[in-house]
């Protein structure tokens, strides 16, 4: 026991086995189990001892200052003698991670209401003392036989995520200290503070300066922006997820597709952010529903995915495939000279006349012009299986006839020549 009678160790029961289930919710769970994650020299047992933890193999876990301990069990019935060892604090970390918590009435707060402010765990780590694992801080013990984590120690370390996300002071007595001797800790650190701020419980012996004041100086003083950062090569890998237990009703390959599309689509977004006078142009407008899924399924290789995108948005197999070709064309622009049938205002059809009129007039000596037909922003040539469509934002999207549908034919052109031609020769 330590100085105020609570024990150094504390057993959880087992807890009852997670199907289809995260084993971490909170941050600092997650950040656990990236550790586990990121130690392990082969992946397939970590993999391995995250099925054995979803069966509920894993029995009581005791919890003591620098080390875990549970009895895991094989499928048959075979028990394990299973211990993680973590390092422990020294005292001087101890006096450096309490002196920063004290400082900050919100950081015991959010400890008393088990919650690990992220912002604690920075200025601890700036200060030197890591609060959450990193690589290599895991010893793994089992009596199997393995010298690197096994699948037993990896399932130990995966429950034990699960009863950080409940308790993040199993962390600390992990650590090195009990709840209640760490609380004692914080309560004399912040009477002593409050003293110092307060002495003989009067105003404060140093008023301070108003806020404009301090602000000016510390800007005067500020350092130059850092450099601004390389775009990476590529967008980043997300991470698999476990498949040998689907749960049920989730579509493991159209997450881990969702999670490719995110990263594609942020790289872009990164690419756009860090190009010359990014600045200076203006912000697209945001994607509609409808436009995204026509996005993703660009992106998307598997047929079934791209089937329930077309399915969530009321399109047929042959109307996404096109729709996905105006995509390609031209993106959202392009997507609406398909989809959509609008109207000009009296001023842009004068333009569009003025622009049909100088393309015909263009035509080579001799040469018949092509006769075309309106339809509100569609020009049709009679009888050539060529239509050229005027886009809202000015610019000409050529068509051509197939299968008894209007089939995208290219990118946009600045005026309408441009467009005919490049929905191909008449036919």
């Amino acid at each position: 026991m330590n100085d105020s009678g609570e024990p150094y160790e504390k057993t959880f029961a087992a807890l009852p086995p997670a199907p289809g289930r995260a084993f971490a919710r909170t941050w600092w769970g997650q950040a656990w189990l990236r550790a586990l994650e990121e130690s392990a020299l082969d992946g397939d047992q970590v993999r391995h001892g995250r099925r054995v933890a979803r069966s509920g193999a894993v029995g009581a876990v005791s919890v003591r200052p620098g080390g875990l301990t549970a009895v895991v069990r094989d499928r048959d019935g075979t028990a394990h003698r299973t211990d993680v060892l973590v390092q422990e604090f020294s005292p001087a970390e101890w006096d450096r991670l309490l002196g920063l918590a004290a400082a900050e009435s919100g950081y015991i707060a959010a400890l008393l209401d088990r919650e690990v402010p992220p912002e604690l765990a920075q200025d601890a780590a700036a200060a030197g003392v890591e609060l959450l694992p990193g690589i290599g801080d895991f010893d793994p013990r089992c009596d199997c036989g393995e010298w690197d984590h096994c699948p037993h120690t990896a399932a130990l370390c995966h429950q034990v995520a699960r009863l950080l996300d409940q308790d993040p002071f199993v962390l600390l007595l992990l650590r090195g200290r009990g709840e209640r001797e760490l609380l004692d800790g914080l309560e004399a650190r912040s009477a002593a503070n409050a003293r110092a701020r307060t002495p003989d419980g009067g105003a404060p012996s140093d008023p301070g300066v108003p806020a404009e004041q301090a602000y000016a100086a510390a800007r005067d003083g500020l350092p130059a922006l850092p450099p601004r950062p390389d775009l990476p090569p590529a967008a980043g890998q997300p991470p698999a997820l476990d498949t040998e237990d689907e749960p049920g009703g989730l579509d493991v390959d159209a997450v881990e597709f969702l999670a490719r599309a995110a990263a594609t689509e942020a790289f872009r977004l990164l690419a756009q952010a860090l190009a010359p006078g990014h600045a200076d142009r203006p912000a697209p407008a945001p994607l509609t529903r409808a436009e995204d899924a026509v996005r993703l399924t660009h992106e998307a290789d598997d047929v079934r995915v791209r089937s329930r995108l077309a399915a969530a948005t009321g399109r047929s197999r042959a109307d996404m495939e096109r729709a996905v070709l105006a995509w390609d064309f031209g993106g959202a622009p392009g997507l609406a000279a398909l989809e959509d049938d609008w109207t000009p205002d009296r001023a842009a059809l004068a333009r569009a006349r003025a622009a049909l009129a100088a393309a015909l007039d263009d035509g080579e000596a001799g040469a018949q012009a092509p006769v075309l037909r309106r339809v509100r922003a569609r020009w049709t040539q009679t009888g050539a299986g060529r239509q050229i469509r005027l886009g809202r934002e000015g610019r000409w999207w050529p068509y051509r006839r197939g299968e008894g549908r209007w089939i995208p034919a290219g990118p946009s052109a600045p005026d309408p020549a441009s467009a005919l031609e490049a929905a191909g020769p008449p036919g």
